[in-house]
């Protein structure tokens, strides 16, 4: 299976100067692990979980603090005619959760790991 079936051409997504508590809130009520952060039409971050907790750990107030300040900068991206065995590799070697898939200059969707594990054990 390629990456471009799990993503459905659309991705949840947040401004950088959103705070982190309106990142928090978004990723509760969509369920989802991680966000793309565009500025100007362009993916300049991914802001996951584990930058919320990152912030706060580290004594910030989420009210307070912007995305930008604790996003990823500039993420790897991948095509959505990369394989799913391919992609796991890939986050197994460097270690994240979140992969932003790129078509034609857009955003399509961020792959999780769970959605890729979930793609190589169903054998589609």
């Amino acid at each position: 299976m390629k990456l471009g079936a799990l993503v459905g051409g659309s991705a949840t997504v947040i401004g950088p100067e959103a705070t982190v508590a309106d990142a928090a809130e978004i990723l509760v009520s969509s369920g989802l692990g991680s966000l793309g952060v565009i500025d100007e039409r362009q993916l300049v971050g991914i802001f996951t979980e584990r930058d919320v907790v990152r912030c706060v750990s580290a004594g910030s107030d989420p009210e307070e603090v912007l995305v930008a300040d604790w996003m990823s900068d500039a993420p790897d991206t991948f095509s959505p005619d990369v394989d799913c065995e391919e992609a796991a590799a890939w986050l197994l070697e460097v270690g994240y959760r979140h992969m932003p898939v790129m078509g034609d200059g857009e955003l399509l969707g961020i792959v999780s790991i769970r959605d890729i594990l979930w793609a190589i054990i169903s054998g589609d």
